[in-house]
């Protein structure tokens, strides 16, 4: 067996006893919380001049300007080959076109004379994040906007890490022009989350920061989590479940595990399969892979602490496991895969037979590739448009319904000991101060939003 993919033989195990021998993420005392809490403290009490000497300790460079100019960001589109500018933009419309296809919300509630109106309003402004250093991200940039632009925000902001020669990669820069965002910072890590929720003398303040990250950077959204909007919960390190039969193509479900594991540390990527002969096939084939990888390291450290091979009684157990996991990503690389995915409740996105890889989720299906990582996939899903919205409701009712009404609200605040709650719709009950045009009711008019 593979010494990169870890066995673990599971057969025989009842779903009940699942979470005892299924493998966890690092408890969260692994975390770097304190770390991150001092950096966090040092770019709100710093600001500027915080930032600069940070991008200095952890980045290696001297950062005098932290915004990119515009005009850098429009150079960069232009110098790019057309082949990866055509991909970008291709990318960035089926990505709105996905978003733009999410449900409206529904029309009013109207129940008993009270009338309950649903108002959707767009953040003001966005702090998106794109990873950098280890690899560029240039579809992260788009996968943040679309869905930030298809809800209307106005003001969006990108920081990414500076390369070694203290410049954003040229792939990026082009990839925030296709997207409209002309507000970037070389900026990463803790720092950068710290900017855009406290604000310096550069950076406005957000009001949600979206993107995936290393664990320092979803520790950093996670400690400022209610100062702004955090959502897809703990995007952080990349992870992967593959589950393979004995019809799954070896060198597709290695190459699959590899992909997610290429991210770099921290993240996990698991075969799942009923097969030995499978399991020890797709091993050997994850090992030939990483031996020939440019990004040998990084391969070895993800599968070091989180690959592993597992063996399981037969397809109804590996979405047993699957669940128990609650991967960023599933691959159902089996035969019959559409019939197992009701089986499917803990996933931040599922790839359905040997033709839908991740990969194709990363860039171009169209959903969101920011998806919740660290068993979050429990409560949590993947970036939409409403991450980028808040939802209002306002209420109207006339004085027939609140008649009706009183003595429930009446009954309700006095067994709390709220006596204004009851004093308030009784003072109406008495018809006094009643406005002009009669009986107090609400008159709904086409000029409301």
């Amino acid at each position: 067996m593979s010494v990169l993919l870890t066995p673990l033989d599971l057969r025989g195990v009842p779903a009940d006893r699942l979470d005892e021998a299924v493998p966890r993420p690092p408890p969260e005392s692994a975390f770097p919380s304190d770390e991150v809490r001092s950096i966090l403290d040092q770019v709100r009490r710093g600001g500027d001049v915080a930032l600069r000497e940070l991008t200095q300790r952890f980045d290696g460079v001297a950062v005098d300007d932290l915004r990119v100019p515009v005009a850098e960001l429009h150079e960069a589109k232009a110098a790019i080959g057309s082949e990866l500018r055509d991909a970008l933009e291709l990318a960035y419309e089926r990505i709105l076109a996905y978003h733009g296809h999410e449900p409206a919300p529904a029309g009013d509630f109207v129940l008993d004379g009270v009338t309950v109106r649903h108002l959707v309003r767009p953040v003001d402004r966005a702090g998106l994040y794109a990873p950098g250093g280890l690899a560029r991200y240039p579809s992260t940039v788009l996968m943040c906007a679309a869905p930030a632009r298809v809800a209307g925000v106005a003001g969006l902001v990108l920081c990414v890490p500076p390369d070694s020669d203290g410049k954003v990669a040229r792939e990026t820069l082009a990839a925030a022009a296709i997207a409209g965002i002309d507000e970037v910072y070389r900026i990463g890590g803790a720092q950068a989350i710290g900017a855009m929720a406290f604000g310096t003398e550069t950076i406005a303040a957000v009001d949600v920061i979206a993107g995936p990250g290393n664990r320092f950077v979803a520790e950093a959204k996670r400690q400022v989590a209610g100062l702004v909007g955090v959502p897809s919960a703990f995007a952080g390190p990349s992870e992967v479940v593959v589950v393979a039969d004995d019809g799954t193509p070896t060198a597709w479900a290695a190459i699959d595990i590899v992909v997610q594991a290429e991210h770099g540390p921290d993240g996990l990527a698991w075969l799942v399969t009923w097969s030995e002969a499978q399991a020890a096939a797709v091993a050997a084939a994850v090992e030939e892979l990483v031996a020939r990888s440019p990004r040998r390291a990084e391969l070895e450290a993800t599968l070091g602490s989180g690959g592993y091979a597992v063996l399981v009684d037969g397809p109804v157990e590996a979405l047993a496991v699957a669940n128990a996991v609650a991967p960023e990503h599933l691959e159902l690389m089996v035969e019959g895969a559409e019939a197992l995915l009701p089986l499917v409740r803990h996933a931040g996105a599922v790839f359905l037979g040997p033709y839908a890889p991740a990969s194709v989720g990363d860039y171009v299906a169209g959903p969101n590739h920011v998806l919740p990582t660290a068993r979050t996939a429990r409560f949590s899903s993947a970036l939409r448009v409403d991450d980028f919205r808040t939802h209002i409701h306002a209420v109207s009712l006339g004085a027939a319904a609140l008649a009706r009404l009183a003595p429930h609200v009446v009954a309700l605040a006095e067994a709390e000991g709220l006596v204004a709650h009851a004093e308030s719709v009784r003072r109406r009950g008495d018809g006094a101060s009643v406005p002009a045009g009669g009986d107090g009711t609400a008159e709904r008019t086409d000029a409301l939003p």
